[in-house]
């Protein structure tokens, strides 16, 4: 079972005439408007300075394939001296009532231009006294959450990750399980034989208080299994509710450093358990746009939208260009039902 590549592809390219999204567009969050039809797209823009500052823009489709850009300005950008104040990067999407939850990565300091390594080793540590605190002289990313209803005004809500981590690929459940809100999460630090893991992977928690997740104890969901999962891995999407289990897609990083991505299917009650899981890679990275680009090799998805049978998986393409590529679901689902855990 693979996912097949929309041949339009990207769907969307660097704008050279905006200076916030003239160097890369890519690593989406989508989310379907049933009231409307349309395909909502919360994008990472960067740009071309040097210090590689994020921003989010928005587009919106009709059919998932074509997207028009809904302003010549980023919806979302940075704040002025906050704990994302150098960069906001990879949104992820879900909705309750009228209120959009967007969890996305940050970083305190610009990263700057990490493909070349010179600049990216000027970057990375901050211009700061010995003193200072360790988790900011190494500019470690946390992961954010910021509310909206209208992609308009928006609440900064604060950090859903411990600052002293770098932790990211945070993903937050699309409504309470058994009372509880639930989160995925990476942190890159938790490795080792305490942690029972060779290389950084995914855990998932559950909280009383959208805010409580820095507190609350976390459960290790997968880890390196398969040969394609050489090294880091993280679940990648909001999760889709289905009678068979809580569906999800998740990344790893082979042993030639590209980044695949494998299925899930998490228990209703306790999405703590995995009940299945693709044993083989449901794509990587074979195209120009995928295997060229400011991070060769990489297919990275954010967000999935289910429409009509048809599972949409938006992603970035080597960190530069947003594609999409899709499945009927169903199939998937049957693939997935023969996997083992």
């Amino acid at each position: 079972m693979k996912l097949t590549r929309f041949s339009g592809n990207p769907i969307l390219s660097p704008n050279p005439d905006q200076p916030w999204e003239d160097l890369a567009v890519f690593n989406p969050a989508a989310w379907y408007e049933d009231r409307t039809g349309e395909i909502l797209m919360l994008y990472r823009s960067a740009e071309s300075h040097p210090d590689y500052k994020c921003y989010f823009g928005l587009a919106r489709s009709r059919d998932g394939y074509h997207f028009e850009r809904v302003s010549s300005r980023p919806v979302l950008g940075p704040s002025v001296e906050g704990f994302d104040g150098a960069t906001i990067q990879d949104p992820r999407m879900i909705k309750i009532g009228d209120w959009y939850y967007i969890t996305y990565a940050c970083r305190h300091y610009p990263f700057g231009q990490f493909w070349i390594p010179d600049v990216r080793q000027k970057y990375i540590v901050p211009d700061c006294p010995e003193e200072f605190p360790g988790y900011l002289r190494r500019n470690a990313t946390l992961t954010g959450l910021v509310m909206t209803q209208d992609f308009k005004e928006w609440i900064r809500a604060g950090w859903l990750t411990d600052p002293l981590l770098d932790d990211r690929d945070a993903v937050l459940f699309p409504e309470k399980v058994n009372g509880k809100f639930v989160l995925i999460h990476r942190p890159l630090e938790w490795v080792g034989a305490a942690y029972g893991t060779e290389h950084a992977c995914a855990w998932i928690q559950f909280s009383d208080d959208l805010m409580g997740f820095p507190a609350a104890p976390s459960r290790l969901l997968i880890r390196n299994k398969y040969p394609w999962e050489a090294f880091k891995l993280g679940v990648n999407t909001p999760p889709i509710k289905t009678p068979h289990g809580w569906f999800t897609l998740y990344h790893a990083v082979g042993p030639d450093k590209f980044y695949r991505l494998g299925g899930l299917l998490l228990d209703l009650e306790d999405p703590g358990i995995v009940l299945h899981r693709t044993p083989d890679w449901l794509m990587q990275p074979e195209m120009d746009y995928e295997v060229e680009g400011f991070y060769r090799g990489v297919c990275f998805p954010c967000g999935t939208v289910l429409r009509n049978g048809t599972l949409f998986v938006y992603y970035g393409g080597g960190d530069k260009y947003c594609a999409v590529a899709t499945c009927d679901f169903e199939a998937l689902i049957q693939h997935l039902l023969g996997c083992p855990p």
